[in-house]
């Protein structure tokens, strides 16, 4: 899936998007806020405990990968069902429902350890 195509999908969500390659493939932000995923071919969206049963239902599935070890890396961005991928509005609600599963990752997620930290 293209930038192009990307915009589209979510032109009802009426926020500015950054999309930035990653990992073969693209990171779809709003502000600073990675809230969407697409990898071959597909695109997928943010989730957490709240959001994941709303996605099952829908019948989405976790973006998974192979890890190098021979098992299996399941992530916690899931299939966009392919309806919203064709009715803007949808797609913009179930943004927003990634949108707020990213910001809550982020209010709980342990801060990380500057990277350079400064020598005293």
């Amino acid at each position: 899936m293209d930038p192009e195509s990307i915009r589209d999908v979510f032109q009802g969500l009426g926020r500015p998007l950054h999309i930035r390659r990653m990992f073969g493939g693209l990171g779809i932000y709003h502000d600073d806020v990675m809230f969407a995923l697409a990898v071959r071919g597909e695109l997928y969206l943010k989730t957490d405990s709240e959001t994941v049963p709303h996605f099952e239902t829908l019948g989405s599935k976790p973006f998974a990968y192979p890890s190098r070890d021979g098992g299996t890396v399941t992530t916690s961005y899931w299939l966009m069902p392919s309806a919203a991928l064709e009715e803007p509005e949808e797609a913009a609600r179930l943004a927003e429902l990634a949108i707020e599963a990213a910001l809550r990752r982020r209010r709980t997620a342990p801060r990380s350890r500057r990277r350079n930290p400064a020598k005293t």
